[in-house]
């Protein structure tokens, strides 16, 4: 099965253009979508959700008409949104049980073993009669993606996903994306270039609405080697820098910005060469350098 994005396009009432004749073909496995905050993203998660329309444009899912047939769509379906409301004082397990009842399980004994099944899975089990009101981050997020493949869809979308996780549960909450996209469709919506690079066997680079780039994240940094150029410099040396370099970014680094360059040959004295990263790729695409 494969997701197939064509010419969509969305503008809201306030004259802002989300997304700009937008087309990507999303096969199985863990797909990155990748772009800053207002790039689109959750403008396209959202319709490729059903939760809104688009004014142009077509999304098919193997067979379905996304657009078009939204209740065969939402069957097929599990989204974790980046704020999801939950009932602070129900347990998890009688949230997820519920939940499960909206999406067709109506058979208690299948339900029952289905919901502890999917909490184990999160491992959230012995958790189960908590309420989600006393929950951590990293729990909620796991409650979230067992709430998003109750019924076992074929089409998963995460966004922001990792937004506010410790290192542990964020590496936690990796494996699980991992798995499930062994087997289904996973669209990871982010703003953080090494959820991508550590997850997804391809990605898209979203700015202003628009597709910068579509394909591996490996190729996209293979496209730089040798392109970028690193060097300290005094902070009060960055703006001119700035006005006579190509920049793709500045960082600081022990009180000092430490600068990257694009440029196909070295760009001046007191440059060296820098392995180029995902970052790079990003920054040099939305900045128009490449």
């Amino acid at each position: 099965m494969e997701l197939v994005i064509e010419g969509l396009s969305k503008t809201y009432a306030n004259g802002v253009k989300a997304l700009d004749n937008v087309s990507l073909r999303v096969p199985k496995g863990m797909y990155g979508l990748l772009g800053q905050n207002g790039a689109g993203k959750s403008t396209l998660m959202r319709t490729i959700a059903t939760l809104q329309d688009a004014d142009a444009g077509s999304i098919r899912c193997g067979d379905l008409d996304v657009l078009k047939d939204k209740e065969a769509v939402r069957r097929r379906l599990g989204y974790l949104p980046q704020d999801f409301g939950v009932y602070p004082r129900i347990s998890a397990l009688e949230m997820l049980d519920h939940m499960a009842l909206l999406k067709g399980l109506v058979h208690a004994g299948d339900r029952r073993a289905m919901v502890n099944a999917m909490l184990e899975r999160v491992n959230l089990f012995a958790h189960r009669k908590k309420a989600l009101a006393s929950f951590s981050g990293g729990m909620r997020q796991r409650f979230g993606i067992a709430q998003a493949l109750i019924g076992n869809p074929q089409l998963l979308i995460v966004d922001e996903p990792t937004a506010g996780l410790d290192p542990g549960e964020r590496n936690r909450f990796y494996n699980l994306l991992a798995e499930v996209g062994e087997n289904v469709i996973v669209i990871l919506s982010t703003h953080i270039v090494e959820d991508v690079l550590e997850l997804c066997s391809r990605m898209a680079i979203i700015h202003q609405g628009r597709v910068l780039y579509e394909g591996e994240p490996e190729a996209a940094v293979a496209s730089l080697a040798g392109k970028v150029w690193q060097r300290r410099v005094p902070k009060a040396d960055l703006a001119a820098l700035e006005a006579s370099h190509r920049v793709i970014s500045s960082k600081m680094v022990a009180g000092q910005p430490l600068v990257h360059v694009y440029a196909d040959a070295s760009p001046g004295e007191g440059f060296t060469p820098a392995a180029p990263g995902l970052e790079d790729v990003f920054f040099s695409r939305i900045g128009g350098l490449c």
